[in-house]
């Protein structure tokens, strides 16, 4: 893990392989879809869900990033994201949205990302 002088973390882009790029992007475009459906229905319980689940997203990339227990945030993040998939079908059926299937696609994509870079480190 990379630190400064002063005890900070840093971003370790030594240790990072182009996997953990495509696991970037794919975090940060569910993470943005999820703070946008959160601004947009901030006033109900769902909202806050929705940006919750968003900034999630955002920590969990920014933990890889600076090499902080990657084996474990690569775990929690394999279920974590999956739980979203079950959610949004259970809440959604039958009437499912194209943004929807978008972050669904990238959700499961990124799972099989999280898979292979726990796979990886183990």
């Amino acid at each position: 893990m990379a630190e400064t002088a002063t005890g900070g973390r840093t971003i370790d882009t030594a240790s990072l392989s182009p996997l953990h790029w495509v696991a970037f992007g794919l975090a940060a475009i569910t993470g943005v879809l999820h703070v946008w459906l959160g601004v947009q229905f901030i006033s109900s319980p769902m909202g806050i869900s929705f940006l919750l689940a968003g900034v999630g997203f955002f920590g969990g990339a920014a933990l890889v990033a600076v090499d902080y227990r990657r084996r474990l945030v690569y775990a929690i993040g394999i279920p974590f994201t999956a739980v979203q998939i079950v959610a949004w079908y259970l809440v959604n059926v039958p009437e499912f949205s194209p943004v929807g299937y978008l972050d669904k696609a990238v959700q499961a994509v990124f799972i099989l990302v999280l898979v292979v870079l726990y796979r990886r480190e183990g």
